[in-house]
C-alpha cells in the first residue's frame, strides 16, 4: 500500500506539471487566437476565390456562350422588375409594429432562462467529467494494492487443473494488456519528443502542444496518419503560407509516423499481442462502432485478451489460432 501510494503521488504530481505547462501554452494560444483566426479566414477566402475562378473557367469551357448569356438574363429579370417597382413607389419596406410590453417581458424572461440553461449545460458537462476523474486515483490505488488478493480469490473459484489454466490465462491477459499500454505510452513519449524537436527547429509555433497532440493522434489505428498531420499544418499556416514549410511539416510527420508504427510498434507491442492484421481491422471497426473513440483505443487489448483465453482453453484453441498471426 505504501509503494502504491508513493507511485500514485508521483503520477499525480507529474500530471499536474504537464497540465500546468499545457495551460501556459494554451493561454498564449488564446492571446494569438484572433490574429490566427483572421489569417486562416484570409487564406480560406483566397482559396474560395480560386475555386470560384476555376469553376467559372470550367463553365466557360463546357457551357456555350449563348446559354450563359440566356441564364444571366433570366437571373437578372426579377431584380430588374423589383428595381422598376421601387422607382414607381409601389414596393415599400414592411413596417413591424412594436411588441406590447408584456410580450417584451416574456421575451426577456425566455432569453434569461435560455442563457442560464446554456451556462448550466456547459458547466454540468465539465463537472461530470471532473467528478468521474476524481475517482480514478482511488480506483488505481485499490486495484494495485488489492491485486494479489483479487488474483488469489479468483483462482480459488476453480479446481486444480482449471485453476492452472485460469492462472495462466490471467497472467497472459495481464502481460498483453501491460505490453500494449506501456508500449503505446513509450511510443507516444518518443513521437512527442521527436515531433516537438522537429517542429521547434522548423519554426512551427506552439510546438509544445502540437508535438504531443500529433504523437497521440499518430498512435490511433488506420486514421493516425491524416489526424497527426492536421495539428502541425494548422499551426504552420498561422505563421506562413509558404508551400515549402507546409510540405516539410507533412513529410516529417509522415516519416515519424511510419517509423513508429512499422518498425517500433512491431518490436515493442507486436511480439506480445500477436494478432493478424485482418482481425485487428475487424476489431477496430467493431469496437469503434460500439464505443466510438474509446473503442478504437481499446480494440487491440480487448481482442488480445480474447485470444489469450482461447489459447489457454483446449476447446477454444482453434479460435486462438484464427485470431493469431
Amino acid at each position: 500500500p505504501a509503494a502504491t501510494g508513493i507511485v500514485i503521488g508521483i503520477a499525480i504530481a507529474a500530471s499536474y506539471l504537464i497540465v500546468l505547462a499545457a495551460w501556459s501554452q494554451l493561454s498564449v494560444v488564446a492571446e494569438d487566437l484572433p490574429a490566427y483566426t483572421a489569417r486562416v479566414g484570409d487564406l480560406w477566402s483566397k482559396a474560395n476565390d480560386r475555386l470560384d475562378e476555376l469553376e467559372k473557367r470550367g463553365i466557360e469551357l463546357v457551357v456555350p456562350k449563348t446559354l450563359r448569356e440566356e441564364s444571366q438574363q433570366i437571373q437578372q429579370r426579377p431584380q430588374q422588375v423589383l428595381k422598376s417597382r421601387r422607382r414607381r413607389g409601389t414596393v415599400s419596406a414592411p413596417i413591424t409594429p412594436p411588441a406590447p410590453p408584456l410580450v417584451q417581458e416574456v421575451r426577456i424572461h425566455r432569453d434569461a432562462n435560455s442563457f442560464l440553461a446554456t451556462i448550466y449545460g456547459y458547466v454540468a458537462g465539465y463537472l461530470h467529467v471532473l467528478v468521474m476523474a476524481s475517482f480514478v486515483p482511488f480506483l488505481v490505488y485499490f486495484m494495485l494494492s488489492w491485486r494479489d488478493h483479487i488474483n488469489k480469490s479468483i483462482l480459488r473459484l476453480f479446481h486444480s487443473e482449471e485453476r492452472y489454466i485460469v492462472g495462466k490465462t490471467w497472467s497472459g491477459i495481464g502481460d498483453s494488456t501491460r505490453a500494449y499500454m506501456l508500449g503505446n505510452f513509450l511510443l507516444w513519449v518518443f513521437l512527442s519528443s521527436l515531433s516537438g524537436l522537429a517542429f521547434f527547429f522548423l519554426g512551427v509555433p506552439y510546438w509544445i502542444i502540437v508535438g504531443p497532440l500529433s504523437g497521440f493522434f499518430s498512435l490511433l489505428p488506420y486514421v493516425g496518419l491524416p489526424l497527426s498531420i492536421v495539428p502541425p499544418v494548422l499551426a504552420a499556416v498561422a505563421i506562413s503560407n509558404r508551400v515549402e514549410l507546409i510540405l516539410t511539416v507533412v513529410v516529417v510527420t509522415a516519416v515519424l509516423h511510419f517509423l513508429a508504427m512499422n518498425v517500433l510498434y512491431a518490436k515493442v507491442i507486436g511480439r506480445r499481442v500477436r494478432l493478424n492484421p485482418l482481425v485487428v481491422t475487424i476489431a477496430v471497426m467493431f469496437w469503434g462502432l460500439l464505443w466510438g473513440g474509446i473503442g478504437l483505443i481499446l480494440a487491440v487489448p480487448i481482442t488480445a485478451a480474447i485470444k489469450t483465453v482461447c489459447d489457454n482453453v483446449e476447446s477454444l484453441e482453434p479460435y486462438g489460432k484464427l485470431l493469431g498471426d
